[in-house]
């Protein structure tokens, strides 16, 4: 099982990014100004580049899906507060929590990474 599919109940979606582009949000019109477009925050930028309240926590997930020397560690779990991806649980050894740390800040939207709930052995 893959991380996306363990920790959101989710296959991987088609066309899904770990950096993909971020969709305009369209506001409401306002009476004297023409419509304007707002960006989604980086971390808010989903798989697709909607919306998505999790979407840096998926696109870390997908990330690790996608990278052959992170097999699912079902021990860990990837959250976030704001930009800060979280790491949660126990990992097999320091290599691989350096691995993960190292994909989830290549991940756009990602201002940090916090390992202080991860436990190694």
């Amino acid at each position: 099982m893959g991380w996306l599919k363990r920790l959101f109940g989710m296959e991987k979606p088609q066309n899904a990014e770990v950096n993909p582009a971020p969709q305009a949000v369209q506001q409401a019109q306002q009476a004297a100004s023409p419509a304007a477009t707002q960006q989604i925050p980086p971390e808010r930028v989903g798989l697709n580049g909607e919306y998505d309240q999790s979407g840096l926590a998926k696109r870390v997930a997908l990330a690790f899906d996608q990278d052959p020397q992170l097999d699912d560690v079902d021990t860990l779990w990837v959250a976030q507060t704001s930009g800060t991806v979280v790491l949660k649980g126990k990992v097999p050894s320091q290599d691989i929590l350096n691995k993960m740390v190292s994909v989830a800040r290549s991940v756009n939207g990602a201002t940090s990474v916090d390992t202080s709930q991860v436990t190694i052995g």
